[in-house]
């Protein structure tokens, strides 16, 4: 009986693979922050070589993982984007429906705090950041809902201007790692918060109150709703700030600007790391996918000079780049 579910199985997952091979594009889907740069990949890749554009949709890391874990053949993407690492449950979900990965790191990205020029300069730290968010702060040794309303509120210092932030929605990988680094960190750094159970998890709560206001996936969106509204903040990747240096600005952090060289010595406070996962059943089904990963894993894109750093990208250091390409065109599994 074992041996007959296990041959039927089998023959189920063969025939989704060769169900696959009637698609001829790479389909990509995932984070908005990667977007750009596998949009730029994408269109190098369709110019260069004889396979067709790969079609490229912006999910959200989590709409990714979601869309890329679910199985494997046509329907299925061969390519999932993230601003954030896979967890563990989206990893075991791929592997209940006999999903290989291949994980790709592709260099770095700041988070910012990004307002429009015409809006007020903020300088804040992460402990601002947090009681600007949360949604319960310490006051007076105890817990409560956030009484905050302008950021003068927090401190006299800042601008007496109302607290206002667009930001992603839970689905996405920008908003995974801003809760975990910047509201968690300045949580940890808050005097009194970790003796009124304010730790880990519990630091990531955002207020519900209309101080904070989701803004969809689209950070395009989020960029034109600044400059209609000078007095909001959003939060949103450094390469988003980068191609629209024009008409925005980001707060300082810690002291520390949203800049190139400070996000990649390390000195930004609010950075994390950038990744594309690749579903091992597809390749050689799917036309191009090793292709494509070779092209990604050029000196041409991700290198120091290359085309994705003029898109915002901060690039992994050359040796790890090295090992990083090596690892991902031998189609490497991650394991977990």
């Amino acid at each position: 009986m074992y041996l007959k579910t296990l041959s039927l199985a089998a023959a189920v997952t063969l025939a989704a693979i060769g169900a696959a091979e009637a698609r001829e594009q790479i389909r990509i889907v995932g984070s908005s922050t990667v977007f750009p740069f596998s949009t730029a990949v994408a269109e190098q890749f369709g110019k260069s070589t004889p396979f067709k554009t790969p079609v490229v949709e912006s999910t959200g890391s989590g709409g990714g993982m979601k869309l890329f874990c679910a199985g494997v053949g046509e329907q299925h993407p061969d390519v999932t984007n993230s601003s954030r690492r896979i967890k563990k449950s989206e990893f075991d979900n791929c592997t209940a429906n006999g999903i290989g990965i291949t994980e790709v790191q592709i260099g770095f990205d700041g988070i910012v705090l990004g307002s429009s020029k015409a809006g007020a300069d903020l300088d804040l730290t992460l402990e601002q950041v947090f009681l600007a968010l949360a949604a319960k702060v310490p006051v007076e040794g105890k817990l409560v809902d956030n009484p905050y309303k302008m950021w003068s509120d927090i401190d006299p210092k800042l601008p007496k201007k109302k607290i206002e932030i667009l930001g992603p929605p839970p689905t996405s990988g920008t908003r995974d790692a801003f809760v975990e680094i910047a509201m968690e960190g300045g949580c940890e750094a808050l005097a009194g918060a970790k003796e009124l159970g304010l730790t880990k998890k519990a630091c990531h709560n955002i207020r519900e109150d209309g101080a904070f206001i989701e803004a969809g996936e689209n950070d395009n969106l989020i960029v034109q709703k600044l400059e209609s509204n000078p007095a909001a903040v959003g939060i949103f990747g450094f390469s988003f700030l980068d191609q629209n240096a024009d008409k925005m600005k980001g707060a300082m952090i810690n002291g520390v600007p949203a800049e190139f060289e400070r996000i990649a010595d390390g000195d930004y406070p609010v950075s994390r790391s950038l990744f594309f996962y690749v579903k091992q059943q597809h390749v050689g089904v799917i036309p191009g996918i090793k292709e494509f990963i070779a092209e990604f894993t050029s000196d041409d894109a991700w290198g120091e000079d290359g085309y994705l750093v003029d898109k915002g990208l901060i690039p992994l250091p050359e040796e790890e780049r090295q090992a990083t390409m090596e690892a991902a065109t031998g189609l490497q599994s991650l394991s977990m």
